[in-house]
């Protein structure tokens, strides 16, 4: 199995920045597909961004911008660059993957907060 492992959230000023990491083991993050999905209380979760195989990425329009997803294939780490944070922006985040095969996300870290105020 995958396993994947947040870090890097805490709380943030209105206009900051945050970086948050996501180490995958059990495989490599250049065979899985992978995305950073955020949930707010009350609200159902969303996909923020993903990156394929290719390193092209993905985003939902209200982070266009102002939130890059990366990738580092050597340290099988996958990254969120958060610029420009919002209060609407605050949540948990969680790094997700999926094999190209499966058409669901099957893997799930913890989950990292992430408060903008």
């Amino acid at each position: 199995h995958v396993q994947l492992v947040e870090s890097g959230g805490g709380s943030v000023q209105v206009g900051g920045s945050l970086r948050l990491s996501c180490r995958a083991s059990g495989d490599t993050v250049g065979k899985i597909y992978m995305a950073w999905f955020r949930q707010a209380p009350g609200k159902e979760r969303e996909g923020v961004a993903a990156i394929d195989r290719a390193g092209s990425p993905t985003y939902t329009y209200s982070v266009m911008g102002r939130f890059t997803i990366s990738k580092d294939n050597g340290q099988n780490t996958l990254y969120l660059q958060m610029a420009d944070l919002k209060p609407e922006d605050t949540a948990m985040y969680y790094c997700a993957a999926r094999p190209y095969w499966r058409g669901e996300f099957i893997y799930w870290g913890q989950g990292t907060q992430v408060t903008v105020s």
